[in-house]
């Protein structure tokens, strides 16, 4: 399964409130993650910085299933306010993609 990760950055002073307002993500968001083919999504923090990682079919395919999500349209424009733009985004890039450079599996069944 695609593995994808990407940077996100959170205005100084809205640390606290980002991590406050993802205690309770609203359920119907998270079902529309999971109908956009999400099986697994990390979010982690430090300081501004946000790393973001998830497991999707197609990220390109989970993108546009998002943007026809009422609840995703609700919670990005409630989330807008906390976002700056991530420095080192390229001309036209959307989101700071992380190419992934090494991968370690899990352990097969029954080995340790």
């Amino acid at each position: 399964m695609p593995r994808y990760a990407y940077q996100l950055r959170i205005r100084e002073g809205c640390e606290d409130e980002y991590d406050r307002r993802h205690v309770a993500v609203w359920p119907e968001l998270l079902k529309d993650l999971a109908d956009a083919g999400v099986h697994e999504y990390s979010i982690f923090r430090r300081d501004q910085q946000l790393f973001l990682y998830l497991h999707v079919d197609s990220f390109d395919a989970f993108l546009a299933r998002m943007a026809t999500s009422e609840a995703n349209k609700r919670w990005q424009a409630m989330m807008a306010d906390i976002f700056e733009p991530v420095p080192d985004l390229a001309p036209g890039e959307r989101y700071a993609m992380m190419p992934e450079v090494f991968y370690m599996p899990g352990h097969p069944e029954g080995t340790e």
